[in-house]
């Protein structure tokens, strides 16, 4: 499955759920993560999507760090099983 497939799945399915799912683009930070989830808790996750074979570059490993310095959820999904994985996981469902 293509990554875009599995970004529009899973955002339809978090969506029905009541998450909100924006694109995350940060002009002049190359590397950062592609969505930011909200739950309807007002839970925030920032996710890196791949991929089954997908792998992250040095600079999105570098973003992702800084990130999660500073205490920051983030988190790389790879493939259709680990995004349906992830949604069950901060919906609760």
């Amino acid at each position: 499955m293509l990554e875009k497939d599995i970004e529009r799945r899973m955002g339809d399915m978090l969506k029905r759920r009541g998450c909100l799912y924006y694109k995350f683009e940060s002009p002049g930070n190359p590397g950062v993560p592609d969505r930011i989830v909200i739950t309807p808790g007002g839970r925030v996750v920032f996710v890196e999507l791949k991929t089954q074979v997908g792998r992250l570059s040095n600079l999105q490993k570098y973003q992702i760090g800084q990130m999660q310095g500073h205490k920051a959820d983030v988190r790389t999904v790879k493939g259709w099983d680990q995004a349906k994985a992830f949604v069950e996981e901060v919906t609760g469902a």
